[in-house]
């Protein structure tokens, strides 16, 4: 990971994908959706904006109400779930 790369923490590590969606129709997944803490609410979202097959944005909503608590260029230090 270089300097510039910056690791959102999250309350847990059970990354629980809800959803995965392929927005653009070209067969690779776009959109995943990930619950990091086990209570069946999403906290993590990431997108590939390019269809390049890697996450380029990366969104965190640590207490769940709805509202992005960061937004990171990249995964983020997580790896979207397969």
């Amino acid at each position: 990971m270089s300097e510039s790369e910056e690791v959102v923490e999250t309350r847990g590590d059970e990354h629980v994908e809800l959803m995965t969606a392929d927005a653009n129709n070209d067969g690779k997944t776009d959109v995943w959706v990930v619950d990091t803490d086990g209570d069946g609410k999403p906290d993590l979202f990431q997108f590939d904006t390019d269809g390049d097959g890697t996450v380029d944005v990366t969104m965190v909503d640590l207490d769940e109400d709805g509202t992005p608590d960061a937004i990171v260029d990249g995964d983020g230090g997580h790896p979207p779930v397969a």
